[in-house]
């Protein structure tokens, strides 16, 4: 028998580290107080938490080390064990092998077994997708319960040691934007009072014929001493030109399928790029009753961990009737995410 509907029962988080602001970012590669200070007025991302000890070069935790530890807070916040999760999903760009799949390894330390597991390779849209896959295989009838999990670890792609003086604007911004961190959320089709239902979710590539904004190589055997080719670049400009259009008209769809006006949303959870491009983006939106919950300024941008920081900080405060609007624009090939919710 179908599912009508899915809520979220809960939602956990974990950064690793303490934060790394943007002087202590500065003194480690050497930069000078005017960098420091563009980083703060042009990017408006102040502090980020990082896998990898900039100084030691040795990596703290790993992403399944993070993603463990935010599912297991967000399944007792949920009072589900193990044996009570029917599918685990997992959105990332950034796994820790390519095999075993990093949603295996975390599982197996959950104590889960003998379910269905899924790995999502995809960046900013990841959480989205993994929040869809969940939320489907719960709709089609016959499971109860989702652990649905995003995470990244970006600082283990950057070189501590390198000059970033040498660096051009398309690789230099990445060492500013990103940081790393995991989200989890428990679904359930089993109707939960005072539980946010899941209204839409949107995942849409819109890349046809179109250069990518964001590209992140892999290093394997053939290419790893290729120093001709940057390991990650994005083509900030293209972005800064796209994501705002992008993100008015993943609103409007999602408004539009559901018959809301723009009033009718109460928190509005924005794509979190930079401090900076967040706010472009919710000015360009134009919902005036709905709270803005950005958390970028203060983690930087933790690509498919993000929306669960935004869903942790939003829940506690939804009462009966609240409607929530989550938006994220993914740049490597253009894709539309999006997600509503409303308080049942």
């Amino acid at each position: 028998m179908e599912a009508s509907e899915i809520h979220i029962l809960s939602v956990g988080t974990a950064l690793p580290g303490d934060p790394l602001d943007n002087a202590g970012l500065a003194r480690h590669f050497g930069m000078d107080a005017i960098w420091e200070q563009w980083v703060d007025a042009f990017v408006g991302t102040r502090a980020r938490h990082l896998s990898v000890d900039l100084s030691t070069r040795q990596l703290r935790s790993s992403l399944a080390d993070l993603s463990t530890r935010a599912a297991a807070r967000a399944m007792d916040a949920a009072g589900v064990g193990p044996g009570d999760i029917d599918v685990v999903v997992l959105g990332t760009a950034t796994p820790d092998q390519l095999m075993p799949a990093t949603v295996n390894v975390v599982a197996d330390r959950l104590g889960i077994d003998g379910v269905p597991t899924y790995q999502l390779q995809s960046g900013c849209a990841g959480a989205f997708q993994a929040l869809d896959v969940g939320r489907q295989m719960l709709r089609a009838g016959g499971l109860r319960t989702a652990l649905v999990i995003g995470g990244e670890l970006c600082s283990r792609h950057y070189d501590p040691g390198v000059d970033l003086a040498k660096l051009d604007s398309a690789e230099l911004v990445n060492f500013v934007l990103f940081g790393d961190g995991a989200g989890a959320a428990v679904l359930s089709a089993e109707p939960a009072s005072g539980t946010p239902v899941i209204r839409r979710v949107l995942n849409r590539l819109t890349g046809l014929n179109r250069e990518p904004g964001q590209v992140v190589e892999w290093t394997g055997a053939l290419d790893r001493d290729n120093a001709d080719r940057a390991h990650i670049k994005e083509d900030y400009k293209a972005i800064e030109e796209s994501v705002p259009a992008m993100s008015r008209e993943i609103a409007a769809e999602l408004l539009a399928d559901l018959g809301w006006a723009s009033t009718d949303v109460d928190y509005l959870l924005p794509p979190q790029l930079s401090g900076r491009m967040t706010q472009r983006i919710v000015e360009g939106l134009d919902m005036p009753v709905a709270e803005e919950i950005t958390r970028v300024d203060t983690i930087a941008n933790t690509g498919n961990a993000m929306p669960f920081f935004q869903l942790e900080q939003t829940l506690p405060q939804l009462v009966e009737g609240d409607r929530v609007l989550g938006i994220s624009v993914e740049s490597s090939k253009w894709l539309k995410a999006g997600f509503a919710l409303e308080m049942a």
